[in-house]
Parts: C-alpha cells; structure tokens; sequence
C-alpha cells in the first residue's frame, strides 16, 4: 500500500511539474509550449519557456525536494512536531551571509550569494550543533531547539543592524528574503544540485536512526544505534538541504513543516517512509503554490514564499491548537 501511495504521489509530481511549465502570468496556448519546449523555433514563447519557467520549475523541484527532506529530518531528530528547517539558524546564518556579501564585498550576482549562503548555514548549523551537545548533561532535543533560537536571534539582529546602516543592501536583500523560484536561471540550479543530491542520499539512509530516536535515548541505544552519529549526520544533512535551498530561493517558511505532517497520514510514524514521501511531496507543494502565485494577480505574481506563508499559517495554528503542549 505504502509503494502504490509512493507511485500515486510521484505521478501527482510529474502532474504538477508540467502544469508548472505550462501555466504562468503570461498565457501562452498548451500547444505552443509543448512545441517550443520540444522544438523550439526562437521568438519570446520559446525564451518563456526555456529561459523563464523550465528553469523555476527544476529550482522548485529541488528545493522542494531539500525543504520537505529537512523539515523530516528536523522533526524526526528533535521529536518536535512544529519544527521546521528554520529552528537550527540555517535562514538566519544564511541570511546573515548574504547581508554580509552585501554589505562588505557588494556582491549583487545571486550565483555568488549561493555560496556564500552555504557558507553562512554551515556555520550556524555548526554552531547550534556545538552549543547543543556539549557542556553538562546529556544532549537532547530540548538543548537542541533552545541553542537553534539562541543562534537565530543573534545572527537576526546582526542582519537587522546592518539593513540599518547600509538602506541600499536591504533594497537587494529584501528581493531576496521574501523567497521565491522566479528570476533563477539553469546556473543557480546546476549549482544547488549537487548540494541537494548529497544532503538527501544522507537524510534517506537515517530514517532507521530517526526510528531509533523517537523511542527515547536509552530505547534506541539498547537496540545498537549510535545516537551521536545520527544527530551528527542529521545535523549534516540539514546544513546541506538547507543551506542549498535557502541560497537559491531565499527562507521558504512552512514547507518543512507541512509535507511530513501531510504524509504521516497514510505512512504512519516510519521516519523511512516519511523521508521518502516527503521527499515527494514537498516539491508538489511547493510548485503548487508558485503556479497559484503566477495566476491569481495576472499580469503581476504573488512570490511562492508569500504563497507557502498563507497557507501555512492556518497549518501551523491548527497544529498549535491540537497539541497544546509539544513534547521535547
């Protein structure tokens, strides 16, 4: 049964894949883009498509993709059912790099924020990882989430401060933060890829751990597994997946916490299968919400982040509302 909800939801990615690629704020008829994505005869269809909505949708597909792994992850290791990609700094160390490229080195060319955004979620991803399991007593997810907000807050008010000093950084910053798949090229995908790539053959292979995890400290050390190896690998694979998808789409919010939770549903609690569906289903998600975003104020678009965000607000109360205390 589990196999068959896996087949279903792949073809509901595929759906959804060329809706993406055929619906935009610009109308152009199916079969013209079926043409010009096939046989392109040159002309503005063809750089539409080819040079606009391909790219955006393979950058959906592998943000998705990192963002739902993520979200799995960071749930399954802090037994934390509100947690999402944000609680470990990962946005905030990436926003701060970016500032940073900004204001110090004024990089404008969003390639290059790229790496500098990785270079910011590794190093809060490092640190709240440092400040979580070290120092007396054991490590939990408890110490875990209180270390991610300590980071967050402090790499926020070092953005905020340098927004205030320099008004031209938060006018390129701002383009970035609000997060969305438009105005990437092929480029800004092929130097994600590999990132995304590595981050979710690490995340799939821990759902045994993550299993082990959920069964409390000494369960899960009875039944031989390495509690600390993994953290380490989940901590790992979240500062790859993140770092990624937040350098090239900037802070998508609500994606990570959505997908597992839509998935549990009929994978029941096997971290495994959760990882496998969400891996699937978050990118349906979230291209959902781009397509949504190009048509629903034509000629103009909605940015999917602004999308994701009305949607997930109304998830996130409603997940409040049904555990009113969340256990650590």
């Amino acid at each position: 049964m589990r196999w068959t909800g896996l087949a279903l939801s792949c073809a509901a990615l595929g759906a959804v894949t060329v809706l993406s690629i055929a619906v935009g704020a610009q109308a152009i008829p199916l079969g013209e883009v079926w043409q010009q994505l096939w046989n392109p005869t040159g002309g503005e269809s063809a750089a539409i498509v080819h040079d606009l909505r391909v790219p955006r949708t393979l950058l959906g597909l592998c943000v998705g993709a990192a963002l739902g792994l993520a979200g799995a992850l960071m749930q399954g290791l802090t037994r934390n059912p509100l947690a999402d990609p944000g609680l470990l700094g990962v946005n905030s160390g990436a926003s701060l790099a970016v500032v940073g490229s900004i204001v110090f080195f004024d990089v404008t060319d969003m390639r290059s924020w790229v790496w500098f955004s990785m270079a910011g979620a590794a190093a809060a991803a490092a640190a709240v990882y440092v400040l979580g399991t070290t120092g007396r007593g054991a490590a939990g997810p408890a110490r875990l989430v209180l270390a991610g907000a300590a980071v967050s807050a402090a790499l926020l008010s070092a953005v905020e401060a340098m927004l205030t000093l320099d008004a031209g950084a938060f006018d390129r910053w701002r383009f970035w933060d609000v997060g969305a798949l438009a105005g990437r090229d092929a480029a800004v995908v092929a130097e994600i890829a590999p990132f995304v790539v590595v981050g979710a053959v690490l995340a799939l292979g821990l759902g045994r751990g993550l299993n082990a995890i959920a069964l409390g400290e000494q369960a899960g050390q009875g039944l031989g597994v390495n509690l600390a190896r993994v953290r380490l690998g989940g901590a790992a694979a979240i500062m790859l997946l993140c770092g990624a998808a937040t350098a090239a789409a900037g802070p998508i919010g609500f994606i990570g916490l959505m997908a597992p939770h839509a998935v549990r549903a009929f994978t029941g609690p096997d971290n495994r299968w959760v990882l496998a569906y969400s891996a699937v289903l978050a990118p349906v998600l979230l291209l959902t919400a781009d397509v949504v975003g190009r048509v629903v104020v034509r000629p103009g678009e909605l940015e999917s982040g602004i999308v994701t965000a009305f949607v997930g607000a109304p998830v996130l109360i409603y997940l409040l509302r049904r555990r009113r205390a969340v256990r650590l």
